[in-house]
């Protein structure tokens, strides 16, 4: 998952008509999953997430602080950067993906994980955090735990959790890039339906 930017903060604000006078704001924060890496930014599930909220009636703006390439260690230092900027109601956290890939600690990525969720609620934002999986090479000991950290790190902040974004697509090779790892502009609204039905008991309590 390709890095686009390395420290600083990279945010698109999502706005919604009439969103001058929203309170509620989503921030999410991911890799290049929740970029739109490799397809239009405006076709991304964040961007779609945004056309649902006005379509439901929700009172909630997006900033997509997605960045290519992120690792949970770059998220955690820049996260309170991000709630001190933006004051969110709702923090969705996709990140750990390239942790894997890369083989990083799994003790390493929850903690950084952890401080991400802790920043959050000490806010007082509620927190979907997004599980991701790794592809078996990376030998069942490992993948079993990566997988089973985001879970961890939500049981244990009473966080709100999404095991897997990619679950409707994972067998569904006509829908990622080239790369075959990241979806194309028709898997997105895919991802968004996975994400939403975590993710909208949050936006109503």
């Amino acid at each position: 998952m390709p890095r686009a930017v390395s420290t600083l903060l990279f945010c698109i604000v999502l706005w919604l008509p009439g969103a001058a006078a929203a309170e509620k704001t989503i921030l999410v924060v991911g890799d290049s999953l929740s970029a739109a890496y490799g397809i239009p930014r405006d076709r991304g599930w964040v961007a779609l997430l945004a056309e649902r909220l006005k379509r439901e009636h929700l009172d909630y703006i997006v900033v997509n602080a997605s960045i290519s390439g992120e690792t949970t260690a770059g998220g955690a230092a820049r996260i309170e950067e991000a709630i001190a900027r933006f004051k969110p109601d709702v923090v969705v956290l996709a990140l750990g993906g390239n942790d894997g890939l890369r083989g990083l600690p799994i003790a390493e990525m929850k903690a950084n994980l952890a401080k991400i969720v802790r920043a959050a609620q000490a806010r007082q934002a509620r927190v979907l955090v997004i599980g991701m999986r790794i592809p078996p090479n990376y030998g069942p000991k490992y993948t079993e735990a990566f997988y089973a950290a985001f879970g961890e790190v939500a049981r244990d902040a009473k966080a709100a959790y999404l095991p897997f974004m990619l679950e409707p697509i994972a067998e569904r090779r006509d829908l990622f890039q080239p790369d075959q790892i990241h979806p194309t502009v028709d898997a997105q609204p895919l991802l968004l339906d996975m994400v939403w039905k975590s993710l909208e008991p949050l936006l109503k309590k």
